[in-house]
């Protein structure tokens, strides 16, 4: 089934106003240079960023998105940012669950399950973000690691059109090792075959899996053209206008 590629750059805790300004504005103008390119671009600045980040990517048709949301619309939740305020801002998705704020903030499937049905109720596209450690890749628990937090993450209504899962093997992310094709479709193939059983076998077809460790221009090409990945989750190569557009030429 032919699933249109999204490449999503994850800026992460990086940039002051005008390094964001200047990035947005040189991945946009790449992006009006072929307009017709094969793939979906999204990029996730952090938040004070995602005003000035929307106006220098306004018609270039690069999406703007943001690294998180609380589950609630509004209320006592100092620090935290709605999926509502991030849709009135011109988010049109967020990362949930990312390694990096289950490691950081304790975060857990439940949590992420939450905000993933709020992000889906204000018209957010919701990346779920799963992935194992190098210890339970050593002891052999790749597979089900992921398929739990699969199935712990994925809120009730997760469809293709709401959802896209990045499987980010947390070894791999930002350490420069990446895992082989192999290791990577292995993985991919095992979350649509689980993503089967929850949501049923049409939806799982065509519901995009990301690859996020590590890709950069180099690997871009091998990995995107595996069966069953469907672009990347792009951190540190997404700092950098010339990788993130050399990713993005990668897909057919």
């Amino acid at each position: 089934m032919s699933r249109r590629p999204l490449i999503a750059g994850n800026w992460k805790m990086n940039g002051l106003l005008a390094d964001a300004i200047a990035l947005a504005e040189g991945v946009a103008a790449k992006r009006k240079s072929q307009p017709d390119l094969a793939c979906d671009m999204l990029v996730c600045p952090p938040f004070p960023l995602l005003g000035a980040v929307a106006a220098a990517l306004a018609g270039s048709g690069v999406a703007l998105g943001a690294q998180d949301c609380h589950a609630k619309v509004s209320g006592a939740h100092t620090g935290d940012t709605s999926p509502a305020l991030l849709k009135d801002v011109g988010c049109s998705a967020v990362i949930l669950g990312h390694s990096e704020r289950r490691t950081d903030h304790a975060e857990t499937d439940a949590q992420v399950k939450a905000k993933a049905a709020a992000a889906h109720a204000a018209g957010l596209l919701a990346i779920v973000c799963i992935g194992e450690t190098l210890a339970q890749r050593d002891a052999g628990q790749t597979i089900e690691i992921n398929k739990s937090q699969l199935k712990g993450s994925l809120p009730e209504g997760a469809n293709a059109d709401n959802t896209v899962i990045a499987y980010e093997p947390v070894w791999a992310i930002g350490t420069g090792r990446v895992a082989t094709p192999e290791q990577a479709q292995e993985v991919h193939a095992a979350i649509r075959a689980e993503l089967v059983k929850l949501i049923g076998e049409s939806e799982a077809g065509k519901m995009r899996i990301l690859y996020g460790g590590s890709m950069k221009p180099e690997n871009a090409a091998q990995l995107i053209a595996l069966p069953d990945v469907d672009g990347g989750l792009i951190g540190g190569a997404a700092l950098k206008v010339e990788d993130f557009w050399a990713i993005a030429r990668n897909c057919a």
